[in-house]
């Protein structure tokens, strides 16, 4: 399929296809980078060109190509152990609470099930409009973090809520356990990037990516030597929470990557969850919020190492919510 435009006044080429065309941010960029798209005749790979009035433009639409699902016993088989709770779910949305151990998506690394064949099974399968499958995966959490995600059933949905990440309308409030008190609400502003010297892991890079998180304080653990902390994203950067947390020498609990020190052996895992979740119903417009429940595991150490009838009006939503005031 193809579509056909006429510049009618300057413009950049990215800007001028999300203009005409219903597709989010990313799905411009895919297209321009897979040589989909011709300016009076010669592909253009970058979405800075400048467009002059009364240029031909004219964009492929790829058919959606579509993956073999994997063996329906292994999947089963691999996900056994590995709960995927559904928090709400419509038409248009599912929103889900993912499992610490369980990968969003395939990478030549992962043998295991991942979060899309979860999705394959349930038969939630969208086209894109650059041509991949995307199983409606709009944001994603590290394989080691649990907690809340959204999933759209439907690319008019997938769409709206992928300018909501773009927007800031949609967003998440995470908790974590670190090894040491924060001395104070606090801000991190620093540019994130792949260290150098270690391609499994990220790194504060001058010149980078800017990046944005938000800390706030929450409780202490009976011997003060813990704190369970909230954390608010301003930007999207991968692992930008451990990343920030070990540039002021704080580190979650379980997270040796990025320098936590503790008794290993009893935590297999970092303590880090994607706790709220708020958005705008991309089909009702209605505003929405989501918890999703701690973990066994994470929730058994705090159990055992907080005073939890405290800990439990602390991370009421509104509580939590209110906490961040401080960036406003």
């Amino acid at each position: 399929m193809y579509k056909n435009f006429i510049v009618l006044e300057e413009n950049r080429l990215d800007k001028f296809l999300t203009i005409n065309i219903e597709a989010s941010r990313n799905q411009i960029e895919q297209l321009i980078k897979k040589e989909f798209v011709k300016v009076d005749g010669k592909i253009i790979t970058k979405g800075g060109t400048k467009l002059k009035v009364n240029q031909n433009i004219e964009v492929e639409l790829p058919e959606a190509t579509f993956d073999n699902v994997k063996d329906e016993k292994f999947l089963k088989e691999s996900l056994k152990d590995k709960e995927v709770e559904s928090i709400y779910e419509d038409e248009h949305i599912l929103v889900i609470n993912k499992p610490y151990n369980l990968t969003v998506h395939d990478a030549p690394s992962v043998k295991d099930a991942t979060l899309v064949d979860w999705l394959k099974l349930k038969n939630i399968s969208l086209s894109t409009i650059s041509g991949e499958e995307r199983h409606g995966i709009v944001h994603r959490l590290d394989k080691g973090t649990s907690g809340v995600m959204v999933v759209a059933k439907t690319n008019e949905a997938h769409i709206n809520l992928s300018k909501q990440l773009e927007d800031k309308s949609m967003g998440r409030y995470y908790l974590a356990i670190i090894d040491l008190p924060l001395k104070e609400d606090t801000i991190i502003e620093k540019p994130i990037g792949r260290n150098p010297n270690n391609r499994l892991k990220m790194a504060i890079i001058e010149n980078a990516r800017a990046a944005k998180s938000a800390f706030s304080k929450i409780a202490l653990s009976k011997n003060e030597k813990n704190e369970l902390i909230a954390c608010k994203l301003f930007t999207g950067r991968t692992h930008q929470i451990r990343v920030h947390l070990s540039s002021i020498n704080r580190h979650i609990l379980g997270d040796n990557l990025y320098g936590f020190k503790g008794e290993l052996n009893k935590i297999n895992r970092f303590f880090l969850h994607a706790y709220i979740l708020y958005l705008i119903h991309p089909i009702t417009n209605k505003k929405m919020s989501f918890r999703a429940k701690l973990s066994e595991d994470m929730h058994q150490y705090l159990t055992e190492n907080f005073y939890m009838e405290s800990i439990d009006d602390k991370i009421d939503e509104n509580n939590i919510t209110n906490n961040f005031s401080f960036t406003n």
